[in-house]
């Protein structure tokens, strides 16, 4: 029973995290979008399998902002491409249904070989996403789409707290039970040496 306890929370905590966070917000689709904010067709992340080089970030924001992002907007299609290229680029290509409103963080001269071909009627804009941070990403997101954050409901907070406090005491008692079981096998160590002293005398 305490091992299917132990279970739920971290099942329940991990829905929570799904729900709430960096990244968790609406983008504008089909049915929102305006002259103004086109929708956001598509997105596609490409980086490297290891961490170093830059790619740090990007590997973050897949898995911090990525599963948020999709939970919030699943009718949006999300790829990754994970490659061997430590020297080649971190880069998320964000497709739109017409032309973008804001460009700042476009960069030309990032060509992603693995991101998908726009269609005719799709623009898209490429983020150099290499040596930053996954909130610095999802804020390059975020100006770019438009994307409006999800804030957590009372309830949700206070699920959140509720589930940091048990990790905390679970720590705690992770920490106390250790310390008990390394006394045990002192006190048992010390009990061996003792019946050895013992048995040396007894040879003497």
């Amino acid at each position: 029973m305490v091992n299917l306890f132990k279970r739920m929370r971290k099942l329940n905590t991990r829905l929570l995290n799904v729900r709430i966070g960096t990244g968790a917000a609406v983008l504008p689709s089909i049915a929102n979008s305006s002259k103004d904010q086109p929708a956001i067709t598509r997105i596609h992340l490409t980086y490297a399998k290891r961490m170093n080089g830059g790619h740090m970030g990007a590997r973050r924001f897949w898995r911090q902002c990525l599963p948020r992002l999709k939970f919030h907007n699943p009718a949006i299609q999300m790829s990754v491409k994970q490659t061997d290229d430590q020297e080649g680029p971190a880069a998320l290509t964000i497709f739109f249904s017409g032309q973008p409103r804001n460009t700042q963080h476009h960069t030309d001269s990032i060509e992603d070989k693995y991101a998908p071909a726009p269609s005719d009627s799709e623009k898209t804009i490429v983020l150099d996403v290499k040596n930053n941070d996954y909130s610095q990403i999802w804020q390059k997101v975020k100006e770019a789409t438009g994307a409006e954050d999800i804030q957590a409901t009372e309830k949700e907070q206070e699920e959140l707290e509720n589930f940091r406090n048990m990790d905390i005491k679970s720590e705690q008692d992770r920490i106390r039970v250790a310390g008990i079981r390394q006394a045990k096998k002192d006190q048992e160590r010390m009990l061996q040496e003792a019946r050895g002293e013992v048995e040396k005398l007894r040879q003497l």
